[in-house]
């Protein structure tokens, strides 16, 4: 089935600040939303933009620097130059039926792709790539982009004529994961296929774009040369710092960059005044001057063939608006040349790798070598992060500080770090989330791989830092740890917290189950071991091996050999509190030699020690501590809580499910259709009535059960014969629904002396008799008995559509007691759904009820999701009440809501940048 996460409008990003080639004026009919920064297959960006009559004079200059071969691909005849009337007929297009797209880098067109509508449902695609850029990725971005606007404007389906011996143009479309139809006819290979999105091509997008932007991510950690600019030798300056880090440990080629040096070096780097100046090639630039210059030093870079920029200049938009701009000026001129930005306001980056020991920030701490990787935006918690990770011996493998996130974010250091295998644990402290559903995407490929150890700030406020620039969500703080627990990542609520699993997940194999087996000689943290065991849902196994407070070495090796032989354990906690007469170093080499070759994880409270004790370190080819050491913590509740938190992703990795079931009888394009013609109704959006919804959801098979509106006591009796009786009469206002106080419904309604009864009592307790139609009475056929449940799905404007469940009921509404996730729903996303709720027990037989058909919520959940994931302009949808019994699941009430949405979704199916 189509992947269904890319369904929808592209949206345009706050647009950053560009060259004049890069804003021309705008013509009639310009599609903004069409513009992109795009990262190459080498990792260089370029800017991806609609074509326009202002660039005629771009595009004769990038047709003469096209060779002839690639011209007669292009033309199938010698075309050498192109007339006016050809000029005039490349660069004025309508943007719908005849769209053009053009690939810049600096001053330069270098690609162009356009399609030409030839059928109510068709176009003809061409490119033409000038040569020397061939061979990067072009032809894969610009077919991505066009079929996307293509789908906007109803054209299914893509043509394209090619020579049989123009291989790089047949291999685009053919790698592109489409199914392509290919026949030679006349000398000519015509190529013909449907660009629907498929779970090949969507594949295919997502390999290309983890490869481009890891490499991208690449040019900035593993430079052979860097430059400080505004590097200075006085001391207690942020160029001083930054120049001091670097000399200290990089083995590279290091230059200081400094417009008022007169001197051949600085602190015995060799100085330049410009980095235009500097006699060698720059890999990365380091950039510390003011931000009023950074635009300048960036036309510098970019003349000099800089790859990335580190940018620790503050006073961009974390200072207000002018702030603001000076930023977007900053990352446009960076992605225009090419180049990556981290930052500004960064706090720098570390790469401790052999071969490029890379301290470029503003602490002097460079951690050893080791497998944990660090993302986070704060300079300030960097500084704090580095210290604890020093402190706890905790190798680093690569740290990253981004500041004002302007650029480069944790969803480009996770595609670098799925593929690096340097490193095996990756933590993240994020303040805010620019794109929640490229996050979730990206984050779930790699805890698939890697453990994943997140902390989010400002949870509870949904606040976002000064300086970084999103959308600001609606959803609960509940959403965030929904998000993480789809997205397999180990959430955490306290730094100290992260590293306490750090340390476990990076030196000991991931538990195989929940059950964990204690030997101590401390009855009290015994204690606390077994009370943080069962807090955290984790079983005893078998009863505590307790020694005395004197144990020995030999009782300790007896006791840790039961634990390691008995197949019934998972894990092992060890709890050793010294003696007077400490024997610390005999019950280290015991410990050691009984976990070494398991393949149970082993943690200890050794001595209150809070790291790697140097008694229980295996050591590795830098120093450090290898796996098959054992952490130690400083008490029991660290050790067991770390625990848990390891065996809850260990559980996550074992079900981890990417199967997006196939739903029979879903009819999208009906449903289009229907959207579209609302809409014309009620261009500014507007509530569906009950014929509307029901007709919407039958689109994706949702039944529901008839509910006929009655305003007397005999239009109910009408009603109420003409189904046959066993029917329900229910107050539907929104005022009273849901009143624990007030009885909104009256069930098993047999006759008309029911019905009569039941209206008089119903009007009087609401107060309407005078007024029925304030109540809303409806008259519905009696369901089978079981649970309420509700389903819901919202159009947010940051994570975009987002689907919950619940039971119905105020109690559950005052708690919060709702799960969230984000769709596609896989199997098991949608199984975990209904699981993890507090009042799941009541779905199960709760006190000798019967349990209800759990597959009948999962069936709806997931069409729920589909339905909202497909069709963006459905902002509001509620399964308000679904009774679930035995067998099956009845809809009764629902309510949605259509309207336009102007701020389509952030992660299309064309790759870009955000």
């Amino acid at each position: 089935m189509p992947p269904f996460e890319y369904a929808g409008r592209v949206t345009a990003p706050e647009q950053p600040q560009r060259p004049a080639q890069y804003a021309p004026a705008h013509p009639a009919g310009y599609p903004v939303v069409y513009e992109a920064d795009v990262v190459l297959r080498d990792g260089a960006t370029a800017h991806l933009r609609p074509i326009t009559p202002d660039d005629a004079d771009l595009l004769v200059a990038f047709y003469a620097r096209v060779s002839e071969q690639s011209k007669y691909y292009r033309f199938f005849a010698p075309y050498p130059e192109l007339s006016d009337r050809d000029v005039a007929r490349f660069t004025q297009v309508d943007y719908v039926d005849r769209l053009a797209l053009i690939v810049l880098v600096g001053d330069d067109m270098i690609g162009v792709g356009r399609y030409e509508r030839t059928g109510p449902h068709t176009a003809e695609v061409a490119f033409l790539i000038e040569d020397a850029h061939q061979g990067r990725g072009l032809g894969q971005l610009l077919l991505e982009h066009l079929a996307q606007a293509a789908r906007e404007h109803h054209i299914a389906r893509f043509i394209a004529e090619v020579l049989p011996d123009n291989r790089k143009m047949i291999t685009v479309f053919t790698e592109a994961g489409y199914k392509v139809a290919r026949e030679f006819e006349d000398g000519v290979i015509m190529v013909e296929f449907d660009i629907a999105p498929t779970d090949t091509s969507f594949g295919v997008m997502q390999a290309r774009e983890q490869r481009s932007e890891a490499l991208s991510i690449a040019r900035l950690l593993t430079p052979a040369s860097v430059a400080v600019i505004g590097a200075s030798r006085r001391e207690g300056t942020i160029g001083n710092a930054l120049l001091r880090n670097l000399r200290d440990g990089f083995p590279g080629r290091l230059y200081a960059v400094n417009t008022d040096t007169t001197e051949d070096q600085i602190d015995g780097v060799p100085a330049y005044p410009t980095i235009r100046d500097v006699r060698g090639t720059v890999d990365l630039a380091v950039v510390a001057v003011r931000a009023e210059m950074v635009a300048d030093v960036i036309i510098d870079c970019a003349a000099k063939g800089v790859r990335g920029l580190v940018v620790v200049s503050s006073g961009f938009a974390e200072v207000g608006d002018e702030g603001r701009k000076l930023q977007r000026q900053l990352v446009g001129l960076a992605r225009s040349y090419g180049m990556r930005v981290i930052g500004p306001n960064a706090l720098g980056v570390i790469n401790t790798a052999p071969g490029v020991s890379l301290n470029a920030t503003l602490s002097p701490l460079m951690p050893s070598r080791g497998r944990v990787a660090f993302f986070c935006q704060s300079g300030a918690l960097g500084v704090s992060i580095l210290a604890d990770m020093v402190g706890r011996g905790l190798g680093l493998s690569t740290f990253v500080s981004a500041g004002n996130r302007a650029d480069v974010s944790g969803n480009d250091l996770m595609q670098y770090w799925y593929s690096d295998e340097g490193t095996e644990v990756v933590l993240l402290y994020l303040e805010s989330l620019g794109n929640p559903r490229k996050f979730s995407r990206v984050a779930r490929r790699l805890a698939c791989r890697k453990p994943v150890i997140a902390l989010k700030s400002g949870r509870a406020t949904q606040g976002v830092p000064l300086g970084h620039t999103v959308r600001r969500s609606q959803l609960p703080s509940a959403t965030v740890d929904s998000l993480f627990r789809q997205s397999g990542l180990i959430g955490v609520d306290t730094p100290g917290e992260m590293f306490d699993v750090a340390q476990l997940v990076a030196h000991q194999p991931l538990p195989k189950g929940r059950r964990v087996a204690i030997v101590s000689n401390s009855d009290a943290l015994t204690l606390q071991a077994l009370d943080t065991v069962a807090g955290c849902g984790l079983e005893v196994a078998g009863r505590p091996r307790t020694l005395n407070a004197e144990a020995t070495a030999d009782e300790f090796r007896d006791a840790l050999g039961e634990v390691f032989a008995d197949d019934q354990v998972d894990s092992v906690v060890v709890i050793f509190t010294p003696p007077v007469l400490s024997n610390g170093a005999e019950v280290a080499q015991v410990l050691a030699a009984a976990a070494a070759g398991s393949d149970k994880p082993v943690l200890s409270t050794f001595l209150a020690s809070r790291s790697v004790p140097e008694q229980l370190r295996v050591p590795d080819e830098h120093g450090g501590a290898a796996r098959g050491s054992i952490p130690s913590f400083s008490s029991p509740q660290y050790a067991v809580g770390a625990l848990a938190k390891a065996t809850q992703y260990a559980e996550w990795r074992r079900r981890a499910d990417t199967r997006i079931p196939d739903l029979p009888d879903i009819d999208t394009a009906g449903a289009e259709d229907f959207v579209a013609e609302f809409l014309q109704r009620h261009p500014r959006g507007a509530d569906l009535d009950d014929a509307d919804r029901q007709r919407l959801l039958s689109f994706y098979d949702i039944g529901v059960l008839p509910a006929f509106p009655v305003l007397s006591a005999d239009e109910a009796v009408a009603r109420a014969a003409d189904l046959g009786f066993e029917v329900i009469l229910k107050a539907t206002a929104e005022q009273w629904r849901m009143r624990p106080d007030l009885a909104d419904i009256w069930r098993h309604i047999h006759d008309e002396e029911d019905m009569r009864e039941a209206w008089e009592e119903m009007t009087q307790t609401f107060g309407v008799a005078s007024d029925p139609a304030r109540a809303q009475f409806v008259v519905q056929k009696m369901a089978p008995p079981g649970v309420p449940v509700v389903i819901s799905a919202i159009e947010d404007v940051s994570y975009g559509p987002v689907v919950s469940f619940g039971l119905s009921g105020v109690a559950t509404d005052l708690l919060g007691d709702r799960s969230y996730r984000m769709p596609p729903l896989t199997t098991v996303d949608a199984a975990e759904m209904v699981r993890e709720v507090r009042a799941a027990p009541l779905l199960y037989g709760y006190r000798g009820s019967d349990p209800v058909d759990i597959s009948a919520i999962e069936n709806l959940v997931h069409r729920v999701s589909r339905l909202t994931l497909e069709l963006e302009e459905v902002v509001r949808l509620d399964l308000r009440s679904v009774l679930v019994a035995a067998q099956g699941a009845t809809v009764l009430d629902t309510s949605i809501r259509i309207a336009p949405n102007e701020k389509p979704r952030q992660d299309a199916p064309a790759r870009r940048l955000t």
